[in-house]
């Protein structure tokens, strides 16, 4: 007989799990499954959201998201404050400028307004998850700028820009340069030593996207780029039409400081980082020059050795 009985004069409690002996808690749990992962959780998406926020006004990369297929007549968008102020700056054509809900402007976003409102464009206010989509996965800062479609040039007009311009030719062709970054980089390098065009092939290469305006810091505006449906046929028409064509590549004989064409009408290409020329292009190129630098430095990206090239034609042309 339980103590509890004596003491009471009450018949004792029928003997069961005791407290401190997990009975009852797992008694209480019956039915109630496992435990839900944190993202099903009440409280996950705000939590996530004030860090995502947090992470894209320190600048800090976020997680990209799948790539969908994009329609070629498709519109691209520059996200980011810098990158979205300055390409209205520079007249980059828009359709729209995106500014996310109760988002603290800076002097950046009240600019950028501005701009966009004298310039007739419209102003759209979404959420950051819309933003998130737009930009796919890009730091947007809470904004973005939707540009139309690239309409690119015949290679043709590249030629007839610089006879307009009473000017030598000086066109930059891109051999497997697959990165928008680069191309953008290189747009910038062109503008800057007086370049009259990009040539690009319509397949296997870097276009004229978002990531690609806002590299070139809104240069692109101001400089035509055409498109090729196949790269080696475009160099041979430029090689009809009078001008030379010099191929950079690590392998190359010259280097491109001792090349003697460089005051001549030129297509300047660029192959990629991992593979240089391709071999048709190759065959097709006057010359194949070098950028001679240390043993301790393989190579330069496109972008680096675009510009260093450009500015060796300039040099030349200004002497």
């Amino acid at each position: 007989m339980a103590a509890g009985g004596r003491a009471s004069g009450r018949p004792s409690k029928k003997k069961g799990p005791s407290k401190g002996t997990g009975g009852q808690v797992r008694r209480g749990l019956e039915g109630k499954g496992a435990t839900p992962p944190a993202e099903m959780r009440h409280w996950y998406k705000d939590k996530a959201r004030t860090e995502r926020i947090a992470r894209e006004d320190r600048g800090g990369a976020r997680r990209p998201a799948t790539r969908a297929k994009r329609s070629e007549d498709a519109p691209e968008y520059i996200g980011g404050r810098n990158p979205v102020l300055e390409a209205l700056l520079a007249g980059v054509p828009a359709n729209a400028l995106y500014v996310a809900q109760r988002l603290e402007n800076d002097d950046r976003v009240r600019d950028a307004i501005k701009v966009a409102t004298e310039r007739g464009i419209a102003l759209l206010e979404v959420t950051r998850d819309k933003l998130d989509r737009l930009t796919e996965g890009a730091v947007h800062q809470g904004v973005a700028l939707q540009i139309p479609a690239y309409d690119y040039a015949h290679p043709s007009e590249l030629v007839d820009l610089a006879h307009e311009a009473a000017e030598v030719p000086l066109i930059v062709a891109l051999d497997g340069v697959t990165d928008p970054r680069n191309l953008g980089a290189i747009a910038r390098s062109a503008t800057a030593f007086g370049a009259h065009g990009l040539l690009v092939p319509s397949r296997r290469s870097a276009g004229v996207t978002g990531g690609a305006w806002k590299t070139s810091a809104g240069t692109l505006a101001n400089l035509r780029v055409a498109r090729a449906a196949n790269l080696t046929a475009a160099l041979r028409e430029y090689r009809e039409a009078g001008l030379f064509v010099i191929g950079l590549d690590g392998e190359g004989r010259v280097d491109i400081g001792d090349v003697e064409l460089l005051g001549e009408p030129l297509v300047v290409v660029v192959g990629s980082e991992g593979k240089g020329l391709s071999r048709l292009v190759r065959e097709h190129c006057d010359v194949v020059a070098r950028i001679p630098m240390r043993a301790a430095a393989e190579s330069l990206n496109a972008g680096v050795a675009a510009g260093v090239t450009l500015y060796e034609v300039a040099r030349h042309r200004r002497g």
